[in-house]
């Protein structure tokens, strides 16, 4: 057992980043950590960890040994759910990523209920535009808006997204309607600075192209308050830009175009054969709070 735990303190010192961080969450000091991490080292004979002041970095062999590690503890947890019938009740740690606005808009405003009916379950929430790598970070799942690509992470849809170019009244009585996708090359078009193209639907099969304009910026946020300001046309999604496009202040612009229907908002979680009761109760709730037709798409 001794050597499980181990396991355990190696994997949480990984997954938080620190020592420190580590003990905190296990409530173990540091110097404790140490310790038996420098035990786990001497029984394997090899190091897995390179240690500096500032950071901790996993050798080629901690990498290797950290990735089994992981099914190992995966494995226990869900042996002892199926003993226990643990898989009945939400408990312990959920640690989620999901992307900053998404987040913000319709996760953040909606965990008040939700931890109410699950009272002995906590949430870490971390928000990023970054994609993080689940495994590697020790995530339980991440909320993430694509189209998805071929993946040993296990994927369930919660809500299709609708994505449209918009663009304030304002600019359009400033700057005209476009008529076509080549009458954007003469418009201001907003983009978040990601290199990314614009893929768009339309009545000719798919086009593609990228958006240029005078604000370069890699925040989704910034895109959002420029086209709301009247700057310029931008692509967004109605989770995003919903109640502003029934307001009227925003209007649609070549609305024979859209994005492609493949992007989706998916909840990503390890593959496992029995999911963690904390896991599966918070997908489920956001699957029911957004559904087929998502709040957003009916206002």
């Amino acid at each position: 057992m001794d050597h499980l735990n181990d396991m355990e303190i190696f994997a949480r010192v990984v997954s938080s980043g620190s020592m420190s961080a580590a003990g905190r969450e296990l409530g173990l000091s540091p110097a404790v950590i140490s310790k038996r991490l420098r035990r786990l080292e001497e029984r394997l004979g090899t190091r897995l960890l390179q240690r500096t002041t500032r950071q901790i970095a996993l050798t080629e062999t901690g990498q290797g040994y950290y990735e089994r590690v992981l099914a190992i503890l995966s494995g226990v947890e869900e042996a002892e759910a199926f003993v226990s019938r643990r898989s009945e009740q939400a408990h312990g740690l959920l640690k989620v990523s999901a992307p900053t606005t998404f987040g913000r808009m319709h996760i953040a405003p909606h965990l008040e209920p939700f931890m109410r009916a699950n009272p002995d379950l906590s949430i870490n929430l971390m928000l990023t535009d970054e994609f993080a790598d689940i495994v590697g970070e020790g995530y339980d799942l991440a909320i993430r808006i694509a189209e998805l690509s071929d993946s040993s992470l296990v994927a369930r849809k919660l809500a299709p997204v609708q994505r449209y170019l918009v663009a304030s009244p304002r600019y359009i009585a400033e700057h005209g309607t476009p008529h076509s996708i080549a009458d954007l090359d003469h418009h201001i078009c907003l983009a978040a600075h990601n290199g990314d193209p614009w893929r768009l639907n339309g009545p000719d099969g798919s086009v593609s192209l990228r958006p240029t304009g005078p604000i370069l910026t890699n925040s989704s946020e910034v895109v959002r308050a420029a086209v709301l300001g009247g700057l310029g046309i931008a692509l967004r999604s109605t989770w995003d830009i919903g109640p502003e496009l029934a307001a009227g202040q925003l209007v649609r612009v070549l609305t024979g175009y859209a994005a492609s229907h493949n992007i989706a908002i998916y909840a990503i979680y390890p593959s496992r054969q029995f999911l963690p009761a904390k896991v599966r109760v918070f997908i489920d709730y956001l699957a029911a709070l957004y559904g087929p037709v998502a709040p957003w798409d009916r206002v």
